[in-house]
């Protein structure tokens, strides 16, 4: 028995299905706690496969791969060198289950399975995972370690279990993704289980971006008085080494360093960033390509992307047509002036004369409708696409949630790219978020310092210049009511009646809501993009396509 440990809290970086590469910087940290005298390094949830898996994780080869890599990576561990516990799929007894391995002396020497399998929004662990049973703490050093893998700990059972049994430290592997207010939430379970068990508590939350989700870290020590001992920053990979003691009967955390915690507005564009850096660089781009149009939405795109790829890695392109206005040219270049990114000039118009020569014959006696504007943004989404495949650069689409959600996109148009960085921003959203940037300077960034986005994208009306004195307003009601109807349907959940009992028209809230059902075909067909918010397109909203219900929600 010991009355003293040393606790290394990796927030880490994992890339799915990358298990060399995970292994070797799990490695690297252990060789560097060896250093520092650690006990015990704690990784995050799957961190071996890198989280979420999803379906990768039932192939049976993949599985052995993951043993094997288990194994090896036990007995490469020095001998003088910290214990490792550290997140994997395992198979035992022919079910598998998400698993905390524990690394010590040249094997796994103790095991715990996650038991409550989350099974709502962008989480099918159910479908995949096998529950584990409800098991008491892993004997450490003499210490009895209360271990629980992330969902684990958002109900009561499990920790009351593990009080039950005696354990003295709460340790929970975690993989949690970021999405707003999500921390507070984090904190507030945390001190339930404290305040229960009177137990404290270690908090290992993966960061990165994976897809759609991304993770913000922020991971954490809470004492059993319910105060945060530790605290490791958001957004960025940080190896926390913890130091605790034994003091009548009770462990107490020495005072470590405890991070800020990132406010809302720079959490969003913190998540946008990385969740961009991660999908461009994982997935081996050299870079990304965005149309510049003069508009607020592919300024904040480019803002973006310059922030997380840097100098260099950032193309825009400019494609005008015979409605694009010379103040439109003047601030995309303005704006890639001040961005340092490189902007050629594309024109469509002689895209435009072809569809008009091939398609006359057709056409003819049919007046001029939204077929030609959206012919314009299929020519603009043919030109970025042939640009990426001459040159192997990302397109990032720039179409925001308000647009998404009501269907003010064109599909193989403004919607092509392979990546959405604002699908889950709504327009309101990417106002402050521009304002945001201007005047601050977020953590990690790799463009420039200062005002980027020209005042004057900001101050105009949005327009998709698509034909003579066009204006998003025309068509859509003002974007503060839309976003605020399109939250109370999506992320509330809420009915009509609610929606108008906040002082809204009863015929403008029918109208976005059915503008919302009848594009859900469009947004099955959008790239992915980052998650913020608690619903976003995709795997947490999951609507048919083909639907005759015309109820009121």
């Amino acid at each position: 028995m010991t009355d003293h440990l040393t606790i290394a809290l990796a927030q880490l970086d994992p890339i799915v299905g990358g298990l060399s590469e995970n292994l070797v910087k799990i490695h690297k940290v252990c060789s560097e706690a060896t250093r520092q005298k650690v006990d015990l390094v704690v990784a995050s949830e799957l961190f071996v496969t890198g989280y979420p898996p999803e379906d990768l994780v039932l192939k049976p080869s993949f599985q052995g791969a993951v043993e094997t890599a288990v194994r090896e990576l036990a007995a490469d561990l020095d001998s003088d060198g910290p214990a490792l516990l550290i997140g994997a799929p395992w198979r035992e007894g022919g079910a598998l289950y998400n698993a905390a391995l524990l690394l010590e002396d040249g094997k796994i020497s103790n095991a715990r399975f996650k038991h409550d399998l989350p099974n709502y929004g962008v989480f099918d662990e159910s479908r995949i995972f096998s529950s584990g049973p409800v098991s008491g703490p892993m004997n450490f050093h003499g210490v009895r370690l209360g271990v629980m893998l992330c969902e684990d700990m958002w109900t009561p059972e499990v920790t009351e279990c593990l009080d039950e049994s005696g354990a003295e430290i709460l340790l929970v592997i975690n993989s949690s993704p970021f999405e707003l207010d999500k921390s507070d939430q984090r904190l507030n379970l945390a001190i339930a289980r404290t305040v229960e068990s009177g137990l404290p508590l270690v908090y290992v939350n993966q960061v990165g971006g994976q897809d759609e989700l991304v993770f913000d870290g922020g991971s954490f020590v809470m004492g059993h008085d319910r105060k945060l001992a530790a605290r490791a920053a958001d957004w960025r990979e940080e190896v926390v080494v913890t130091h605790w003691h034994r003091q009548e009967g009770i462990w107490l955390c020495e005072s470590a360093p405890i991070a800020k915690e990132t406010e809302r507005i720079e959490s969003i564009y913190q998540a946008l960033m990385l969740g961009l850096r991660d999908y461009v660089t994982k997935n081996g781009f050299p870079g990304a390509l965005v149309g510049l149009s003069g508009g607020v939405d592919s300024a904040l795109t480019a803002a973006i992307a310059m922030d997380a790829l840097g100098p260099g890695r950032v193309h825009g392109v400019s494609m005008p047509s015979p409605y694009t206005s010379k103040e439109s040219l003047e601030d995309a270049a303005a704006l890639a002036g001040n961005l340092g990114v490189r902007l050629d000039t594309v024109s469509i118009v002689p895209a435009m004369e072809a569809f008009d020569s091939m398609l006359k014959d057709l056409f003819v006696n049919h007046p001029t409708d939204k077929t030609e504007e959206n012919i314009q943004a299929r020519a603009r989404g043919m030109a970025l696409m042939a640009l990426s495949n001459k040159f192997g650069y990302l397109v990032l689409s720039t179409g925001n949630k308000s647009e998404m959600s009501v269907g003010y996109a064109t599909l193989y148009g403004d919607m092509a790219g392979g990546f959405a960085v604002l699908k889950d921003v709504y327009k309101t959203t990417v106002y402050d978020l521009c304002c945001w940037r201007n005047s601050h300077t977020p953590e990690g960034l790799l463009g420039p310092q200062g005002e980027v986005i020209p005042e004057r994208i900001l101050a105009k009306a949005p327009s998709a210049e698509l034909k003579p004195s066009q204006y998003d307003q025309d068509t859509l009601p003002p974007y503060d009511v839309l976003d605020d109807v399109l939250a109370c349907l999506i992320e509330k959940d809420m009915s009509v009646e609610e929606i108008t009992g906040r002082g809204y028209d009863r015929d403008t809230v029918n109208r976005v809501w059915r503008m919302l059902d009848i594009a859900e075909y469009k947004r099955r067909q959008a790239p992915p993009g980052v998650k913020i918010t608690s619903c976003s397109f995709g795997r947490d909203r999951r609507y048919p396509i083909t639907n005759r219900f015309k109820g009121l929600p």
